[in-house]
């Protein structure tokens, strides 16, 4: 028999479900809408109906099921704790809910968590020991990689460099919190700045994109004008970019890592953000000898990052431990 290993990607817009063999071949894969406004009880079923699609026809083994879930969530207990995003997935014990229904063992991780661990094994953090991934979309997640392992915590919940205090007197955060890296540079907050510059009339070329007033304005808007030479949405980028450097050099200096990923839709700015990025890095940073031989690149693994996460973790979990 052939062992196969399914793994999940559970998102606040789509899920998606694959079907791996253990060298990283996808063999098979699925993808659906979450319907979050549903509440718990019909997408968890729908959950069920999408890993049903993926399950082996016959004569393969299944070697396990990754889940790659928005946090927080404790990865000992397989509990989520509460997903912000997703109404009603509060205190939910997925990983024995899903072991129940399908009868294979379950691993379950931290979507961003699980994002950097992809990345290390499967894509741009290949053949480095220590890694620092983070996601700047809607909102800015991280995962760490520290000697090959990911950077957990006691209770499974470290790594949140989205929520480092770069502005202590800054906004308010998504999660509640003020000032943090997420609430001043992720994509969500390009657009709650560049609304309030189209309310104020000090953006035309974004207003024009928008529709003509504040409400059209989005993260992805903002790009779009910064990539067409607008002045003001380059400069809400490049004010953006600053605060993450800021971020990283802090990750420099705690972790050391051979390599920084950056991955999310705002990284399709490409040099617009990055450029800025490392140039903040160069001017914060204690000593060159932490940026000079650690480069800060684009993300590898695109939509698949989460699928290939879960991947990672159930093949690291399936390994023979020593001793």
């Amino acid at each position: 028999m052939s062992p196969v290993i399914l793994c999940v990607d559970i998102g606040g817009t789509h899920l998606r479900a694959a079907r791996f063999s253990p060298t990283g071949q996808m063999l098979q894969r699925e993808s659906i809408p979450t319907r979050v406004d549903e509440g718990f009880g019909p997408v968890l079923a729908r959950l069920y109906h999408l890993i049903e699609r993926v399950l082996p026809e016959g004569g393969e083994e299944v070697i396990g099921i990754g889940l790659a879930v928005p946090g927080p969530l404790n990865p000992y207990t397989g509990v989520i704790i509460g997903a912000p995003n997703m109404p009603g997935w509060v205190n939910v014990p997925l990983r024995d809910l899903v072991a129940e229904r399908f009868g294979y063992p379950v691993s379950i991780g931290n979507d961003a968590n699980l994002a950097a661990l992809g990345e290390h094994r499967f894509g741009a953090g290949r053949g480095y020991n220590d890694v620092i991934y983070l996601t700047i979309s809607t909102g800015i997640g991280s995962g760490i990689i520290t000697d090959g392992r990911m950077l957990l915590g006691r209770d499974g919940l470290g790594a949140e460099a989205g929520h480092i205090v770069v502005e202590p007197d800054g906004p308010r955060c998504g999660c509640g919190g003020y000032g943090h890296l997420e609430a001043v540079a992720s994509g969500t907050a390009l657009g709650r700045q560049a609304a309030a510059l189209v309310a104020a009339g000090r953006a035309p070329a974004i207003a024009e994109l928008a529709g003509g007033g504040p409400a059209g304005v989005t993260g992805e808007i903002v790009g779009k004008a910064a990539l067409a030479g607008d002045p003001v949405a380059i400069g809400l980028v490049t004010r953006a970019a600053r605060y993450i450097g800021q971020g990283i050099t802090t990750l420099l200096h705690l972790f050391n890592p051979g390599i920084v990923i950056l991955g999310g839709g705002v990284t399709q700015l490409g040099d617009l953000l990055f450029e800025p990025v490392r140039a903040r890095v160069r001017e914060l940073a204690m000593s060159p000898v932490y940026w000079e031989n650690t480069p800060i690149v684009q993300a590898a693994l695109g939509d698949d990052v989460g699928l290939l996460g879960a991947l990672a973790l159930v093949l690291k979990e399936s390994e023979p431990t020593s001793g």
